[in-house]
C-alpha cells in the first residue's frame, strides 16, 4: 500500500462528543429532560381520562410528600377530598362496576 493513499483520521473532530448517551434514558425527539412518564403517555394516548390523570398524579404527590410507597385507604380517601371530591348524592350498587368475567373451570 502506498504512503500517500493512507488517511490519518484519528486526529479529526470527535464524533462521539454529540451522542445521546443512552443509558440517561434521554429521547432525542424531545429534546433533553423531556422524557414522558408511562402515566403522561396513557393520557397523551387517550388510554386515561382526565379526571384518572389529575387522581393519578395526586396520588403521586402525596406518596413523594410522605415517603409513603403504599399509601393506606385512609390516606387514598384524604387525596380525593383534598381533589375537592365530596359525597352529595345517595350511595348506589357497585354491580355497574362489576367485569363480566367468566371463573376458570377446574380440568378433571
Amino acid at each position: 500500500m502506498k504512503e500517500e493513499e493512507f488517511v490519518e483520521r484519528r486526529y479529526s473532530q470527535d464524533r462521539r462528543s454529540s451522542v445521546v448517551d443512552r443509558r440517561l434514558g434521554l429521547d432525542r425527539r424531545r429534546g433533553p429532560g423531556r422524557r414522558r412518564t408511562d402515566e403522561r403517555k396513557s393520557a397523551e394516548e387517550g388510554q386515561m381520562t382526565d379526571e384518572q390523570f389529575e387522581f393519578l398524579m395526586a396520588i403521586d404527590e402525596y406518596k413523594k410528600q410522605n415517603s409513603r410507597p403504599f399509601p393506606t385507604w385512609t390516606e387514598v380517601l384524604e387525596v380525593i377530598k383534598a381533589l375537592g371530591y365530596r359525597k352529595v348524592a345517595e350511595p348506589k350498587s357497585l354491580e355497574s362496576f362489576k367485569k363480566n368475567e367468566k371463573p376458570l373451570e377446574a380440568t378433571k
